[in-house]
């Protein structure tokens, strides 16, 4: 073949190569994604009858506020908002919402980031997740406390569920919500930066909107680094129950992982423990399994099988939650507690009362065991014997038995009855949210290394973490703690799933949502994200403080005084009908430098 020939020949190759490409590129979309998931229940309410006549053909799309929950079936009449500023500290978290709705079935609806951009330098689009916002069935808080049957109590679809899904198909006439989380890393640099949140539907481009990330000169610690003394109980039988397996397994205890590692990154402090059987007489839809196995042996002497109880505390300290373990409890609901009797051959229940001679025997037993184990272990000094809402007298008769059998043991109480005065050496209390605790004997208290907490629970309509609950409560209640002087709060109900959690958050004693704030497979939640939301201020508020005073200037005394002055309102569970604007007010003074005002 002659030169000018292998030349034509190559021109033609090229000339064919181009056309091919360009037909490739020209028909070229996203791949194909499986879309795999779980039914969400049929909304309940009328909402369903709203007109969707005058959405516009095809994926509408607009940022809102992160303080409302938007209802699934409504048509949204909303201001179209195409760019969203954010604003915060380095090393904090930071959160937006996105509305997605539409008047016909969309398919393998995506969101992805671009990296944000300033003059001085980048932050990688890796920070930020886009996460599909499921609704799940909630009730009314009505009478609170007490049971309840579905059909007495007006039930709604709320938003609160933050999917793991990569791709979402949303069906006609119906909102799909879209929570946006930014990690701002703590090494970057102070300032302004943009990027593009891309949105794509049926496999193409629909279009993209602005996201800007304030960062403000001010380091917010690590979790593990935060003073907010944050208490959420664990439930390990749930776990294992929802997700079918064994009681304590090497599986069990991998599918907790990613579940306890986010309570440790929300600065949890607190490992929750039993000693006995279930402390609460099984309130939950999972009775507590027992970590601790007690046997009365055939010669009548006692033995303690500590292995599932030292599995767990391990775990968990690994997850870097190390701070405490509360042990509950020496005052069960029911005055119930269980052994193995190898006599009998069988697990024998006993029911003792607080001030009877047979429980101060029983339990002193193992007390002193008890003891000693934890001294071998190395966590005797963060060991606490709890109770909860367990009455003056039997709190009394309970750290008798405790004086004598194990002095060294710690001592946790969360206090329903406003008895905390009598109690004024217990290591750890936690109030109810209607008690009053004066000032001066929660600094006593701080000064003597001794931690003071508030709780809130089915009895408290406000500031709540129900599923129907407004989301900014939850930040709302880390600024109560901050004005009551409180180091920090309890919350029962961190994974006691109900039935059906992923879809179904309504229980039959208490007020939808009350029994846990995060989701199965390691799911996060509005509430669960506001509420970090607000333990972040309360950090942020104990970190200016500090600075101000040392600053000492004219201009930081003032600051000072004008934070203060704003932190004062929140010391109350009835505010004002404001309270949310002047909640958002608020943090912005928590981003303000010497010479820097960064403001959503």
């Amino acid at each position: 073949m002659s030169f000018k020939s292998i030349t034509t020949s190559i021109m033609l190759f090229t000339v064919l190569g181009i056309a091919i490409t360009a037909f490739i590129s020209c028909d070229s979309k996203r791949p194909e994604k499986e879309f795999i998931t779980f039914e969400e229940m049929a909304d309940p309410t009328n909402d369903t009858l709203s007109d969707w006549s005058n959405v516009p053909d095809g994926l509408q799309a607009s940022f809102i506020t992160i303080d409302i929950r938007a209802p699934k079936s409504v048509a949204p009449e909303v201001e179209i908002i195409k760019s969203e500023k954010v604003t915060g500290w380095k090393g904090e978290k930071v959160s937006a919402q996105m509305l997605l709705w539409t008047a016909s079935d969309v398919d393998q609806v995506e969101l992805e980031f671009d990296d944000f951009v300033s003059d001085t330098g980048s932050i990688p689009s890796s920070v930020a997740q886009a996460r599909f916002v499921r609704y799940v069935m909630t009730d009314e808080f009505a009478d609170g406390c007490g049971h309840r049957k579905p059909e007495d109590y007006a039930a709604s679809l709320s938003a609160d569920m933050l999917d793991n899904l990569d791709n979402f198909n949303i069906e006609a006439n119906t909102v799909r919500p879209v929570w946006i989380t930014i990690d701002i890393p703590a090494d970057a640099v102070a300032g302004s930066y943009k990027g593009k949140l891309n949105l794509y539907a049926e496999r193409d481009f629909v279009e993209d909107f602005e996201i800007e990330v304030d960062v403000v000169d001010q380091l917010l610690p690590e979790p593990s680094e935060w003073v907010y003394h944050l208490d959420l109980w664990q439930h390990p039988s749930a776990v294992a129950r929802v997700h079918n397996l064994e009681m304590w397994s090497d599986a069990h205890f991998e599918k907790m992982r990613p579940l306890m590692k986010m309570l440790a990154d929300a600065g949890q402090k607190v490992i929750t423990a039993t000693l006995n059987k279930d402390p609460w007489n099984n309130q939950s839809f999972d009775a507590y399994a027992d970590m601790i196995i007690w046997t009365k042996n055939a010669d009548q002497s006692w033995s303690f099988d500590y292995s599932i109880f030292d599995k767990w505390v391990e775990f968990m300290m690994d997850l870097g939650i190390d701070d405490m373990i509360n042990c509950y409890s020496l005052l069960t609901w029911n005055n119930q507690v269980h052994y193995n009797d190898m006599e009998k051959k069988e697990l024998v229940t006993l029911e003792l009362k607080a001030q009877s001679e047979e429980y101060a025997e029983f339990w002193s037993v193992f007390l002193k065991d008890f003891t000693q184990h934890l001294k071998a272990k190395g966590w005797l000094e963060i060991t606490n014997i709890a109770m909860d809402e367990r009455s003056p007298a039997d709190m009394q008769a309970a750290l008798k038995v405790l004086s004598v059998a194990a002095p060294e043991l710690g001592i946790s109480l969360a206090d329903n009855h406003k008895s905390y005065k009598e109690y004024p050496g217990i290591k750890d209390i936690s109030v109810g949210a209607g008690s009053v605790v004066d000032l001066e004997d929660i600094k006593s208290r701080r000064e003597n290394g001794l931690i003071t907490t508030w709780y809130i629970c089915c009895a408290d309509p406000f500031a709540n973490t129900f599923t129907f609950s407004e989301p900014a409560e939850a930040v709302y209640s880390a600024w109560r703690s901050v004005a009551g002087d409180f180091d920090g709060m309890l919350r029962w109900s961190y994974n006691s799933w109900v039935e059906n959690p992923l879809t179904d958050s309504r229980y039959r004693t208490w007020p939808a949502g009350d029994t846990y704030i995060v989701y199965p497979d390691a799911r996060s939640s509005i509430r669960f994200e506001r509420l970090i939301e607000g333990i972040q201020d309360a950090e942020k508020i104990r970190i200016l403080r500090k600075k101000y005073s040392e600053e000492n200037t004219t201009e930081s005394l003032a600051k000072l005084n004008e934070l203060e002055e704003t932190i004062t309102y929140f010391n109350t569970l009835q505010p004002s009908d404001d309270w949310n604007e002047r909640l958002n007010d608020a943090k912005k003074l928590l981003n303000v430098t010497s010479d820097i005002l960064y403001s959503n």
